[in-house]
């Protein structure tokens, strides 16, 4: 049996760590190949949207944690797929991406199989 508390919380967490990989995608568009490794490095960690992105995945999983405790992962896990469903609503949105219909129809088999198994 899974609490309906926990499944709104692993939709919320889906929904705050969604815009991880845009605040990532964003903050590579910066960053440069040049001057080697150590160089990168410090590029990558002093990149506002790219230590922001990574930080929203970590809010993310903490608001995921307590969620655990309201079911069975078996249940729960799955339904972070959702996760996709807000990444390509955000890439359209945020990053003028392009979906196709083959791209949504992918999305929409993803959440047909969550519900399936949450159905189980």
């Amino acid at each position: 049996m899974v609490e309906l508390w926990a499944v709104a919380l692993v939709v919320v967490a889906c929904f705050v760590g969604s815009f991880g990989p845009i605040l990532i995608k964003k903050g590579t568009a910066t960053l440069h190949r040049q001057g080697g490794i150590v160089k990168s490095l410090f590029a990558a960690a002093t990149n506002v949207k790219l230590v922001a992105g990574i930080c929203v995945y970590g809010i993310s999983q903490v608001l995921f944690v307590p969620a655990l405790r309201g079911g069975d992962l078996s249940i729960l896990y799955p339904l972070v797929a959702v996760g996709y469903v807000f990444v390509s609503i955000w890439a359209v949105v945020l990053l003028k991406e392009r979906m196709t219909v083959l791209k949504w129809a992918g999305i929409f088999m993803v959440l047909v199989g969550v519900t399936l198994v949450g159905l189980a």
